[in-house]
Parts: C-alpha cells; structure tokens; sequence
C-alpha cells in the first residue's frame, strides 16, 4: 500500500478466487442486490469485508451511507440497493462490502450477499437493448453476462460513481483528516 491506495486486490474469503489455468474470458465477482445478480470486473475489486461501523455524513445523496475506517484509510460506502433505486434492506451477517478502486478512488459497495466468481467469455456478454424506456434503468448495466442458464447484470462502476460523489467525498475525506 503506497500513499494510503490499495495497489493489490486483497480478499478475506480465498475460496472465492478461481484457481487452475487462465480461462477464456473475465472475471467477475457477483453478488446479489435484490431479486437480481450482478457482476463487477474483478480488476475493479481489492477486498471483500463484512459489514462495519458506518459513521454518516451529513448532506450527500442517500445512497451515499458514510465512511468506515479501513486499516487507517477514510473509505466511503455506497449502498448499491439504494443506488439503484430498489427498497433498502436490514444489514445482517451476510451484508458484504466490496472494496473497489474506481477513477483512482477507493469506495465501498454494500451489497446483500457475495454469490462468486465467474469467468465470462466476450461471446457471452450481451450488450443492453438502447431503447429510451430501458435506458435510465440500465444506466449502470454495460452487459448481460451469460452463464450456465443465468443472467448476470454487468454493471460498469465507473457510471456508479458520478464524478460530483468523487468530489464530495474528497472534500469531506479532507475536512475529516483536518479534523483528526
């Protein structure tokens, strides 16, 4: 870890990497945030954690929850259920967030439940129908990753996090390292 960034993916659960020889495709880690599954190239992710003390900041959008402490480090968490305008849901014990490092950023994602890795191939990735009705809801969505008789939602973390989040939450990473 070089100038408080996570260089390296790190993951509590081994298990959930794919051992063996390199596969046609990439990687995902899915999870589950609803009734549906969605994926997120594994090159984005750095950890995965269980819930943790959430401190809230006041005036940012909702989904924005707050900021835990990540082994030193000022990390801000999104819930991802809220970000896509589904219900919020209770934390329990299998609540996850995944850590990710986006646009130079390293952000929490609070999803329900990690499902696992998957590798897909190009061919198996399917680009989402353009029409104006479906575009503000897959707005995030850059694929439909098939695999087995399943669909994955592929989502594309850079529209997740708008550019304004990344700034407010510079600022208010600032005000709190000022404050400390």
């Amino acid at each position: 870890m070089a100038d408080g960034k996570i260089d390296e993916p790190i993951f509590e659960d081994e298990e959930m990497l794919e051992d063996g020889p390199a596969v046609d495709g990439t990687q995902y880690m899915t999870f589950k945030s609803g009734s549906e599954y969605y994926g997120i190239e594994l090159k984005y992710v750095n950890e995965i954690m269980g819930i943790q003390p959430i401190t809230q900041i006041p005036e940012v959008e909702d989904y924005i929850r707050g900021l835990i402490n990540l082994r030193g480090k000022i990390v801000p968490v999104i819930d991802v259920r809220i970000r896509f305008k589904q219900e919020p849901f209770e934390y329990n014990d299998r609540t996850c967030i995944i850590i990710v490092n986006v646009k130079n950023t390293v952000i929490g994602l609070i999803v329900e439940t990690i499902a696992d890795v998957v590798t897909i191939r190009d061919d198996d990735i399917e680009v989402p129908p353009s029409l104006a009705s479906n575009k503000a809801k897959n707005k995030y969505v850059y694929g439909f990753g098939k695999v087995g008789d399943e669909v994955k939602l592929l989502l594309d973390p850079e529209k997740l996090i708008r550019d304004e989040d990344i700034s407010s939450i510079e600022e208010i990473e600032g005000e709190v390292l000022v404050n400390q």
